[in-house]
């Protein structure tokens, strides 16, 4: 998939880099195939920053502390909104092992299955490749690049929530979505 675009070595690096950074955030289940997931998504982000493969939609990406709330909920209803006509990623400074359970019930009542996703660790290559970038008013910090859209939207943390609170958050994110994906000319 890389072929021409990275070295092997390159590419081993930053399976290395991607396994040392998701075992750390506490994943351990099916770690390898995540891995290889998450060297896609990164090798993929580098590849378009540097003009190496060209974009044909716009870049989103989320970013809370723990990528296993709101980010993730963000993400699912822009890439379920958009049609994939979006690029969506999403990340968190210090992710968790899974995705709050609270929260995959919650996006399952919008029709919206969480199973497949996992909280990734913020990596500069998405951060670069993406056209805006969101961080859900946890206070994390990302790197800064120009050309880039920044917005913090001040959301509380669905973690220890019940379902009628995860429910009000997911519904206050899905109107942000909404009108993000509206100024996106989707």
């Amino acid at each position: 998939m890389f072929t021409g675009v990275f070295s092997e070595d390159t590419i081993e690096q930053c399976l290395l880099e991607s396994l040392e950074a998701l075992g750390g955030s506490k994943v351990t289940t099916h770690l390898p195939l995540l891995a290889g997931r998450f060297v896609r998504e990164r090798l993929t982000a580098a590849a378009q920053s540097k003009g190496s493969v060209m974009k044909d939609r716009p870049e989103v990406l989320f970013v809370c502390v723990h990528n296993a709330g709101r980010s993730q909920m963000a993400a699912a209803l822009l890439d379920h909104i958009s049609g994939g006509r979006v690029s969506v990623r999403s990340a968190g400074s210090a992710p968790a092992d899974r995705i709050t359970p609270v929260v995959v019930e919650a996006m399952r009542e919008s029709g919206i299955d969480l199973s497949r996703e996992f909280p990734k660790p913020l990596s500069a290559e998405v951060v670069e490749a993406a056209d805006v970038v969101v961080t859900m008013g946890c206070g994390d910090a990302c790197p800064v690049f120009p050309g880039k859209r920044y917005l913090d939207w001040e959301l509380p943390d669905p973690s220890g929530q019940p379902l009628e609170k995860v429910r009000l958050i997911r519904d206050d994110i899905r109107e942000r979505v909404e009108r993000l994906a509206a100024e996106l000319g989707i």
